[in-house]
């Protein structure tokens, strides 16, 4: 039964992602990338707030203290967690929702080519062949035209910001041992 709940969570969580990207489109109507982006932080803050209050309160215990060797993983993940949400924003702003929810996708490759080369994982033969096709996507997607070739800056920048997302979900590893 406890089963359920974490699946249940799962796909909330998967439901919550996949609504952002074309409810961030609509608000850029009215409100800035960094505004949006900060306000997205904030939800998370708060709900990460409220998780730390109802772990305090039923006394659970799920962390170790930081050490001095994790700090340079935390001011980096804190760095792209600015970075990447404002890139991703200022590109949606640039380019279709659509475009920019597939390009997302492109956070997978880069943790996992980011864990290859950080923490010399093997990349299976099935996980290669995946990162080449939403390569490959990705690429096509940063086209605007492809007839003309015409680049889409928009489509860049989301894919800066989805490096940078891999790159965190790396540092933030470093820090779950």
């Amino acid at each position: 039964m406890k089963n359920n709940k974490y699946i249940f969570f799962a796909i909330l969580a998967a439901v919550l992602y996949a609504i952002s990207t074309p409810l961030s489109k609509v608000l850029l109507n009215d409100l800035e990338p960094v505004f949006i982006a900060g306000l997205l932080y904030l939800g998370a803050g708060i709900g990460m707030l409220a998780i730390g209050f109802a772990r305090k309160k039923y006394n659970k215990k799920y962390h170790k203290p930081f050490t001095r060797k994790e700090v340079p993983a935390i001011i980096g993940m804190i760095l792209l967690d600015i970075l990447a949400p404002i890139l991703l924003l200022i590109g949606l702003k640039m380019s279709l929702a659509e475009n920019v929810a597939l390009l997302n996708n492109f956070e997978i490759v880069a943790t996992a080519i980011f864990a290859a080369f950080i923490f010399k994982e093997k990349i299976s033969k099935r996980l290669r062949i995946g990162i080449v096709f939403v390569t490959v996507a990705s690429i096509l997607l940063t086209f605007e035209d492809l007839s003309a070739l015409e680049f889409s800056f928009g489509s860049l920048l989301v894919i800066i910001a989805t490096i940078s997302w891999g790159l965190e979900n790396n540092l933030t590893r470093r820090l779950s041992f």
